[in-house]
């Protein structure tokens, strides 16, 4: 079975600008219960489920810790754009495991046309800082990965050798669960899957692939200045960039 539109889009995040009706707050207190495969969140001293009807738990207890914060923090209304490891942690339980093949395909296609890969042939400071905040990216992916990426000036796609996008593949074959849901965000999120595998490799922190990711966006910013909407839309995919980043933390 195919996974849904709503299922693809899960690991990514929503912004201003696609707001849902919220429900209202039903709960009064969170808790985490230690259960026999991890820690479970409570929520009036009940089991909380995923939208998919399962127990949300979790293996870590940081994470767990982290999920019951997102809950304890919300408001009259539950806003699902402010807890992005529930949603996460809701993807991989509800979707992950019954789609890992596309996932990592989808991934592995990112990787094809990679962010880091396409540069700007002018202005010389554009070049220069997108050389400083990529250049280390595909470094790591030689280095780590076995996967030797060639550049391309200006947006007219290359491709890839097979060598490479084969050794891509075989880095995302062993990814699953909370992690590949994770790092599926992340590829999505920087449109970048060298970027989201440096940050699982721990090569690079999720704040970094933050600014590895706005690159062109900061300096069209700087440019030409930016209004309230688009600093909100940066700042949500941020915050979820980072959320997806602590996924791989220890």
């Amino acid at each position: 079975m195919a996974m849904s539109d709503e299922q693809k889009s899960a690991t990514r995040p929503r912004t201003p600008l696609t707001r849902a009706p919220r429900p209202k707050r039903f709960y009064k207190g969170v808790t985490i219960v230690a259960v026999e495969a991890g820690h479970a969140i409570h929520l009036d001293g009940k089991p909380a489920k995923t939208p998919g009807g399962a127990l949300l738990m979790l293996q870590k207890e940081r994470l767990a810790l982290r999920v019951a914060a997102e809950w304890e923090a919300q408001g009259g209304e539950i806003d699902a754009t402010s807890m992005p490891v529930t949603r996460l942690v809701n993807v991989a339980i509800d979707a992950i495991d019954g789609h890992a093949v596309a996932v990592r395909a989808d991934i592995v296609k990112y990787a094809g046309s990679d962010l880091v890969c396409y540069r700007a042939e002018e202005p010389a400071r554009l070049v220069a800082r997108q050389a400083q905040m990529w250049d280390p990216v595909l470094a790591f992916a030689e280095a780590h990965l076995a996967a030797r990426f060639s550049i391309q000036n200006g947006i007219v796609f290359k491709a890839q050798s097979d060598a490479t996008i084969a050794a891509i593949r075989d880095a995302v074959g062993g990814v699953k669960g909370l992690e590949l849901a994770a790092l599926h965000s992340l590829t999505t999120l920087c449109g970048s899957a060298l970027i989201a595998l440096g940050v699982a490799r721990g090569v690079l922190s999720a704040a970094q692939a933050v600014e590895a990711a706005h690159v062109d966006e900061d300096w069209n910013r700087e440019l030409w200045g930016a209004d309230e909407e688009a600093l909100a839309v940066r700042a949500h995919r941020a915050r979820d960039i980072l959320a997806a980043g602590d996924i791989f933390l220890p």
